[in-house]
């Protein structure tokens, strides 16, 4: 099959690579990719939130199947348009998107799939917020309701803080703190079926010790060998089916993968929030680890024939995250990256990179995940450190305490 992905991050470095080692795969297509990408598959340049171009690019491709991977395309309707092409195509529509595209949405399909999460109260001026802040009490959950890239969650003891985090965005959802570690399940989704992955677990916080503030993620590792038994069958019982079935009680039938992150609270698993796409850099680990052929998985998918559940490998994959000075506040783009050869054990996934000549410079705030994969937690661990070790970045940061 003939394959286009959409997007430029290291979920879509991810998704191309584990691709390109499907045999199925006879054509790869990336837009707007970046350089990693490029080593494993021809890019084009394309507004990936335009959904004309990015259907009329798949059509002159003659593309079997287009797979989107950010957010903000789905939102735009890109799926949609490429489906109206008459291309299969990996990733719901722009109305099951709001899923993500809006906290109140998804609170209200929760509420009404009776879907455990968090109380919580959407807030449009400052003093509903605040009524909202003295309600729940500290630590304080205040979040965008709309996209905002992995940075629209403040989570403080500082009401303060709190306050003008809601005062900044234009609609907030407010909600009590969930206490409990959290884990991410993605459930690939053909539009009436539902089949798990492997759990994974990510790092938000900018530094060691979950310090500092929330950023898209800095580090990940699949399997979660602490994980209560039969989690993963309960989230698909009493979260995942219910939700799609709502979803489609709606009208909104969906296609692709949905990514529950959760919260072990004390009273069983809660929902922090949903995503309408892979999340990173969980993709990172859980494709490292996959061995059931991806195109083939996606493809199922994105034609309302999905089957058994997925395979993965024995052993263990971490992915630690590379980011340049400043982030995520301001992070600084420009920098040249050095030591970017694999190992045996362990390969690097651009992120938010570009190429200057003949050099390969920062260009985002996450620049790099490497994975690292063994037989055991430990080994994939230290592999992925031996490499993050070797990469010259000035400025960059890493946190030391992935998978610890």
């Amino acid at each position: 099959m003939r394959v286009l992905v959409i997007g430029s991050g290291g979920r879509e470095h991810a998704l191309c690579r584990s691709l390109s080692l499907d045999p199925q795969v006879s054509e790869l297509h990336c837009a707007p990719g970046n350089p990693g990408i490029e080593e494993v598959a021809a890019l084009h340049p394309v507004d990936p939130l335009d959904p004309g171009q990015v259907a009329e690019l798949a059509v002159r491709l003659r593309v079997d199947l287009v797979v989107v991977g950010p957010e903000a395309p789905l939102v735009a309707g890109v799926s949609d348009a490429v489906r109206d092409a008459g291309i299969a195509c990996f990733g719901p529509s722009r109305d099951a998107a709001m899923i993500e595209g809006s906290k109140t949405f998804a609170k209200d399909v929760m509420k009404a799939a009776d879907v455990p999460t968090a109380r919580a109260r959407t807030c449009v001026t400052e003093e509903e917020a605040a009524a909202a802040l003295d309600e729940f009490g500290a630590p304080y959950v205040v979040k965008d309701d709309g996209l905002a890239a992995g940075k629209g969650v403040v989570v403080t003891d500082d009401r303060d803080r709190a306050l003008a985090h809601a005062r900044a965005c234009e609609r907030v959802v407010i909600e009590e703190f969930l206490d409990g570690p959290e884990v991410s399940l993605f459930a690939l989704c053909d539009g009436s079926t539902a089949v798990p992955l492997q759990l994974a677990q990510d790092f938000k916080r900018a530094y060691d010790g979950d310090e500092g503030p929330n950023t898209g993620g800095m580090g990940a590792y699949t399997p979660l060998p602490w994980a209560p038994e039969g989690l993963t069958e309960q989230v698909m019982r009493e979260i995942v089916h219910p939700t799609i079935g709502e979803l489609t009680r709606r009208g909104l039938p969906f296609q692709g993968v949905l990514f529950v992150g959760l919260a072990l609270t004390s009273k069983g698993p809660k929902v922090v929030e949903f995503n309408a796409r892979f999340g990173d850099p969980e993709t990172e680990v859980l494709l490292d680890r996959l061995q059931t052929p991806l195109g083939g998985l996606l493809m199922a998918c994105a034609t309302g024939e999905l089957g058994l559940d997925p395979v993965f490998k024995d052993g263990s994959a971490v992915t630690v995250v590379i980011a340049s000075e400043g982030y995520p506040e301001a992070p600084v783009k420009g920098d040249v990256i050095k030591g970017l050869r694999e190992t045996g054990d362990a390969y690097v996934l651009h992120a938010g990179t570009k190429r200057q000549g003949d050099e390969v410079v920062s260009a985002g705030g996450r620049v790099l995940a490497v994975v690292g994969h063994g037989p055991d937690q430990e080994s994939a661990r230290q592999a992925a450190y031996d490499l993050v070790d070797r990469i010259e970045l000035r400025g960059s940061h890493h946190r030391t305490d992935i998978a610890r």
